[in-house]
């Protein structure tokens, strides 16, 4: 029998599937709007990641010997594109859609309608990038940041080419993530359970709230930049083309005032992971639990001040060098702040390695590393001199797949129980996890060294002297590429046939801990009320609520 009621005998619309179908459908349940979410980014990080090792195949030898330039160039261009727009923001910005509701009291978010609509255009503009490489003209070739006067050239003469796609993709994206911003904001300012005081919010909660404010503040940035580019190379406008008095410089100016803290949007949903997970793995309360919370905002606020630091070989005065070289620097204390407290958690705790918190771990070591390169990119003198070299690329991934990534997968096998009330199998958790870990690393750090040695991104053949490192970057991509199928194994058998979950198996503390798992259609019978604080001290410690 269908699950789906034509029409309720007190004249309400008809109810939304309960069983797979709702999946499939435009649900306005947040919950199933967050799987969506994952699943859907899943399936284009699987693509992007096949992209990378086509890239990592042809850089596996010096010369070219496996694809073409001008398709090496689409691949690169649309790697990092997927990876960027269509894995990292949507898995983050499903995590969220599924746990704030839960985490502050809420029985939705607090637009379901515009949620839905924000979801459905991922797929949309997804599709349209794929669809870009069966053009006549190729895919969009001019990297992810897409500088003109690249951009905007048009070889092939076609007004639907590659890179009109590509633009026309990120404009959604950009549309789609300010939909996201605004339910975001709204549902955690005025939707939070009564005793729900800011500094009862769970860490998590603070760092999508200072997220989202950058992508309010930021996004319509690139958003507008995308629009004037797409203009420049349909319409025959001349905002940045240095041929028709346009200016190039200004497109980086608004590319990087959105896409530097872009980083902190992707980096700080990861910092909340970190900081829900550890202390349930570690039996201890999250030390410095209010400067963790305050430091995410700090970073919110700092990380508007240092986009400049990308276009230091930009033509950038001095004074404005000094300034963004400062500015980039200061970031990392309200970072090093959260460092700080995930170690001082982690020491003397008694500690369970269970695979949410190998992942937790492993993505705090790589973030650590990457914030000690990001430093030394900081400074003017070193980054004019890796600029636009692999250093600057093994930065960037040890962020975005060691700390980002990373993050995904220790939320996802974390909050997995609570998802689909079925437990994951543990040994395959820790299979993944080991060959995740030692492939990111096989395949990122290798290109610290080549960079320093000189070699340059974005080529399809190199110097021999780079070959060595090159061999093991390419055999780590490798690898990483193969760590998916544990996990997709493990996910699907674990969702179909995995034993039951309790509504805590971690003794997690949480308001998404006092519910079933999984959570019913509205989260909560009746609104609760907080009367603790969050993170508390041993087996008792767990939040406690009345239920008003």
């Amino acid at each position: 029998m269908t699950n789906v009621s034509a029409e309720n005998m007190d004249g309400q619309p008809p109810l939304e599937p309960t069983n797979w179908k709702r999946y499939f459908s435009f649900s306005l349940d947040h919950k199933v709007i967050g799987v969506q979410y994952l699943v859907t980014s899943f399936i284009f990080f699987l693509i992007a990641g096949l992209l990378a090792m086509i890239v990592r195949a042809e850089l596996l030898t010096p010369p070219l010997d496996v694809v073409n330039r001008t398709l090496y160039n689409g691949l690169f261009t649309m790697h990092g594109t997927i990876m960027i727009f269509l894995w990292i923001f949507p898995a983050n910005v499903g995590l969220a859609n599924y746990l704030i509701p839960l985490m502050i009291g809420a029985k939705d978010v607090a637009f379901p309608v515009l949620n839905a609509i924000a979801f459905w255009l991922v797929p949309t503009f997804g599709i349209l990038l794929l669809l870009s490489f069966f053009l006549p003209s190729g895919t969009a070739q001019a990297g992810w940041w897409s500088y003109p006067p690249v951009s905007i050239q048009n070889p092939s003469g076609h007004l639907i080419n590659g890179q009109f796609v590509w633009l026309l993709a990120v404009a959604i994206s950009g549309i789609s993530s300010i939909m996201g911003g605004v339910n975001f904001v709204t549902t955690i300012v005025r939707m939070r359970a009564p005793g729900m005081t800011l500094f009862r919010m769970p860490v998590y909660a603070w760092t999508i709230l200072s997220a989202q404010l950058l992508q309010l503040f930021c996004l319509p940035a690139l958003t507008g930049a995308a629009i004037m580019l797409l203009f420049d190379l349909s319409l025959g406008t001349d905002f940045f083309s240095p041929f028709k008095q346009g200016n190039p410089i200004i497109y980086q100016h608004l590319f990087w005032f959105y896409s530097h803290p872009a980083v902190y949007v992707m980096a700080l949903p990861a910092f909340g992971v970190f900081s829900e997970v550890i202390p349930a793995f570690a039996r201890k309360p999250l030390f410095g639990y209010k400067i963790v919370a305050i430091s995410s905002f700090l970073i919110a606020l700092i990380g508007t001040f240092v986009w400049v630091h990308h276009m230091f070989t930009s033509a950038t005065p001095s004074w404005m060098r000094m300034f963004f070289m400062a500015s980039t620097m200061l970031v990392a204390v309200p970072t090093g702040i959260k460092v700080f407290a995930w170690t001082a958690t982690v020491w003397r705790g008694k500690l369970h390695l269970d695979t949410p918190m190998l992942f937790a771990l492993g993505g705090v070591a790589m973030f650590l590393f990457s914030g000690i390169t990001g430093v030394m990119l900081a400074s003017a003198p070193f980054d004019i001199h890796v600029n636009n070299t692999y250093f600057v690329v093994g930065h960037f991934h040890y962020v975005v797949f060691g700390t980002v990534t990373m993050a995904i997968y220790a939320g996802i096998y974390f909050w997995f129980p609570k998802i689909t009330g079925r437990m994951y199998g543990e040994g395959w958790g820790k299979i993944h996890f080991w060959l995740t870990f030692i492939g990111a690393n096989l395949n990122f750090f290798p290109m610290h060294p080549v960079g320093l040695q000189g070699m340059l991104r974005r080529i399809s053949s190199y110097d021999p002297q780079y070959a060595s490192w090159n061999v093991v970057a390419s055999l780590g991509a490798f690898l990483l590429g193969m760590s998916t199928l544990p996990f997709i194994a493990n996910m699907v058998r674990s969702w179909l046939q995995g034993s039951k979950a309790p509504n805590n198996p971690w003794k997690a503390t949480g308001l998404e801990w006092t519910i079933s798992s999984p959570p019913p259609l509205e989260n909560f019978e009746e609104i609760p009320t907080v009367t603790s604080e969050p993170y508390g001290y041993g087996e008792s410690s767990r939040l406690t609520t009345n239920l008003s």
